[in-house]
């Protein structure tokens, strides 16, 4: 395999939580899909002249030349009608979440309406970076009829000024998807947007509390809840980050940590568990060797550790019969003593010393209504990209809910939560 074999193979397993998210947004017909299809140089989405055709986001990951790996995402109609219609438009919205670029497509036949100005004024507010597309070049209509939406869309933005955003006009490009015009131009946008703005924007796991040849133990329960034949995604990316930094990782079950232990010349910089067994390695670990968890580092890497901390501070203050909503990024069916719904709730119980309300959301979705909850409990955001845990640490924060995450929970109701972030230099 020679070195641009590598390079691509590389690219291509990059997770997709792990890609920058181009966003693309528009009316049915708008010419979304062609315009991705154009892009990829595939027929990644399904093109047809029947409004709705996109149903569900549709997400092609590529290599966005002098950028790397991204992912873009097809999104329904905005503008989609009926009950079925609205809850497409809905779940194009919600992509947003996760969007680190947005490109609006615009039909110039149709023009720019409320649902553009509703999309460019709900990005303004995010800050999110956004780029509208004018589709279908190759038929537009008349240059005073572009000039027109080009003048709203300044006007879009200057309103957006006026109330304080600090905005600047988005870049307004010309394209067609059947003839292939302007997508070179748009693509190399793209790529100086996210390599100046986008790359490397994620803290590292855990390289940045290590000192080149350092040795790392990292604690892998191999038991029922394990995946047959590998380990779960932020085991591998720990691992990666460790050899990135040019440090050295060991790898053991819960039962062999000891022999490790004996086997060292010296001990291990830090020492990382599984947060399912923190008691245990918290044990048989001398107090001097750092010691941390996979779903603590996590909560820095994909999240805000310092609103994590308050979220695991404001367990303390749970009572019999508070409401506590356990949030999981993924949909599994639940195992015998499944951390989520059995392990955390028995163990925040006999932590609380009396019976808690529990309430279980899985998927992308929080419930509409979180201010009933008294703290949010979410999982370790693996299969999210980072944007999109800030987005829910910021909709529990909006709501008033502290939120803390499996590992500083596991951690709290243990009573080991100051050893477990002394890693990071922080004390409670």
């Amino acid at each position: 395999m020679n070195g641009k074999e590598k390079m691509v193979m590389s690219l291509s397993s990059t997770p997709r939580s792990n890609r920058v998210h181009i966003g693309i947004f528009g009316r049915r017909n708008a010419g979304k899909s062609s315009l991705i299809n154009a892009i990829t140089g595939q027929d990644a989405a399904l093109v047809s002249d029947v409004p709705g055709t996109t149903a569900d986001p549709v997400y092609k990951a590529m290599e966005l030349h002098g950028a790397g790996p991204v992912v873009f995402v097809d999104t329904p109609g905005i503008d989609d009608v009926g009950s079925l219609g609205e809850a497409r438009a809905s779940r194009a919205i919600r992509v947003s979440s996760k969007t680190d670029v947005a490109v609006v497509v615009i039909d110039p036949q149709t023009g720019l309406g409320e649902p553009e100005i509703d999309l460019l004024e709900d990005f303004g507010k995010k800050a999110l970076p956004t780029i509208i597309v004018l589709t279908k070049k190759d038929i537009w209509p008349q240059k005073s009829h572009l000039d027109e939406i080009k003048s709203k869309i300044d006007e879009v933005y200057g309103n957006m000024r006026k109330d304080g955003r600090h905005c600047a006009s988005p870049l307004v490009f010309g394209v067609s998807a059947s003839t292939g015009e302007g997508i070179a131009d748009l693509l190399q946008t793209l790529s100086e947007i996210v390599a100046a703005d986008l790359l490397d924007v994620e803290p590292p796991i855990v390289g940045d509390l290590l000192r080149t040849g350092d040795t790392v133990c990292l604690i892998v329960p191999v038991d029922f809840e394990a995946p047959k034949g590998r380990l779960i995604l932020p085991q591998v990316q720990t691992i990666r980050d460790i050899i990135d930094h040019d440090c050295i990782s060991i790898v053991a079950k819960t039962d062999e940590l000891a022999g490790v232990l004996g086997n060292l010349k010296q001990p291990p910089a830090l020492v990382i568990t599984d947060s399912q067994v923190f008691e245990e390695v918290n044990r048989i670990l001398p107090d001097d060797v750092p010691l941390t968890s996979f779903s603590v580092l996590f909560a820095r890497h994909k999240g805000d550790l310092e609103e994590f901390i308050k979220g695991a501070e404001a367990l303390s203050e749970l009572k019999p019969h508070d409401r506590v909503l356990i949030a999981e990024a993924c949909t599994h069916h639940p195992i015998e003593d499944d951390i989520g719904t059995v392990k955390i709730p028995a163990w925040l119980e006999a932590k609380v010393g009396g019976p808690l309300e529990f309430s279980w959301q899985k998927g992308g979705d929080y419930p509409s209504d979180l201010t009933s909850f008294k703290v949010i409990i979410h999982c370790g955001g693996c299969m999210l990209n980072r944007k999109e845990m800030l987005c829910r640490i910021h909709e529990a924060k909006s709501a008033g809910v502290p939120i803390a995450n499996y590992g500083m929970t596991i951690a709290y109701t243990k009573g080991i939560l100051h050893r477990a972030l002394e890693p990071f230099g922080l004390k409670l």
